[in-house]
């Protein structure tokens, strides 16, 4: 007579191994289809690429001078923002606001990312832009209105 303690072990183990492999596969499914979502693309070279670029005596990063430079423009209705990456290293060019918007600020670089905050009346737009394997990406678009109280 077979003993059912052995096989039930067998099972569970069996479940265990199946339900840990599939939720491997959905983290890593999940995690590519969001960034391709989100437009942003896996980050090559990641945290690493920024770690292993030069810095000056004062701290600040230094563009490599054998990357190609890349320049690009991202574009709204608030504008444009033009940023050249060489390697992982950000620089804005200059932020170019459209008819009714102004420049509020914007970090120059270089840097791991550059940014620019731009408004018209109550709404403003912030753009902050990184490279991701030596392109300009845009890392985050943030909008907002202030409500007629503030």
């Amino acid at each position: 007579m077979a003993r059912p303690f052995p096989r039930a072990l067998g099972y569970v183990v069996a479940w265990v191994v199946a339900a840990a492999a599939a939720v491997t596969v959905g983290l890593v499914a999940v995690t590519g289809v969001g960034a391709s979502v989100r437009d942003r693309g896996p980050l090559t070279g990641g945290a690493q690429a920024v770690r292993d670029a030069r810095t000056d005596g004062e701290g600040d990063l230094v563009a490599d001078p054998g990357a190609a430079a890349v320049e690009d423009t991202v574009t709204g209705d608030y504008g444009s923002f033009t940023v050249t990456c060489q390697g992982a290293v950000a620089t804005a060019v200059r932020p170019e606001p459209a008819a009714g918007w102004r420049v509020v600020s914007y970090e120059a670089g270089p840097d791991d990312d550059v940014d620019a905050v731009l408004a018209a009346g109550a709404r403003s737009v912030e753009v902050e832009v990184f490279c991701n394997g030596g392109r300009p990406t845009v890392s985050d678009l943030e909008e907002k209105t202030l409500d007629a109280d503030d």
